[in-house]
């Protein structure tokens, strides 16, 4: 595979929408339609505006096969150090267990270490034990228990 890593485009989104939804969890809170809904516009060109945040995607062949997007987070913990949070990574499940997945997240901690990124973080639902073991393989541990409210 010739991957390559570059930031997404808002002629992206339809496929990055599809890979959101292309795992069990994801077809149960993302919404499958040929038209790009406004929520999703909406919060596309947030991140896109945000100089704090990357979404990436990686293709090969011209087509996009893995995307995550990662924020630089500011903190005065650990003395003022920056955070990296990586979050809705995802592979198509054509090329999963192809290495898609872990050159995406060198590319990751790479972009935020060139950013000033000293601490990295990401969150996984405890449903995707193949996941975790993934991250583990990378040096993540699950030392905090996260917490989410959903208020819609």
């Amino acid at each position: 595979m010739n991957l390559i890593e570059r930031k997404a485009q808002i002629e992206d989104l339809p496929e990055i929408i599809f890979l959101l939804v292309d795992d069990e969890l994801g077809r149960k809170r993302e919404s499958n339609s040929k038209e790009v809904g406004k929520s999703y516009l909406e919060a596309f060109h947030k991140i896109n505006n945000d100089p704090n945040q990357y979404l990436m995607v990686i293709c090969n062949e011209g087509k996009i096969v893995g995307t995550c997007h990662c924020t630089l987070m500011p903190s005065l913990t650990f003395k003022g150090s920056t955070r990296m949070q990586i979050e809705a990574v995802r592979v198509c499940s054509t090329v999963r267990g192809k290495s898609v997945g872990s050159k995406m997240i060198e590319l990751a901690v790479k972009w935020g270490r060139s950013h000033g990124a000293t601490i990295f973080q990401l969150t996984t639902n405890k449903e995707r034990k193949e996941a975790i073991k993934f991250y583990e393989k990378f040096g993540f541990k699950a030392t905090h228990e996260g917490m989410k409210i959903y208020i819609l």
